[in-house]
């Protein structure tokens, strides 16, 4: 067994990605962070002050 068996085929071609599909990826995952966030501090900060 060599080192080429264990390479897989396409490991010398690189792929390349949309930037409009790496910014659609972090607005689908960011949005509902933030607002999740955003909550936490709003109740967090009821909770200290009363």
């Amino acid at each position: 067994m060599s080192a080429d068996d264990t390479t897989p085929p396409n490991a010398s071609t690189p792929t390349t990605t949309s930037p409009v599909v790496v910014a659609l990826a972090w607005l689908l995952v960011g949005v509902p962070l933030l607002y999740g966030l955003w909550q936490t501090l709003v109740k967090a900060s009821a909770l200290f002050t009363g």
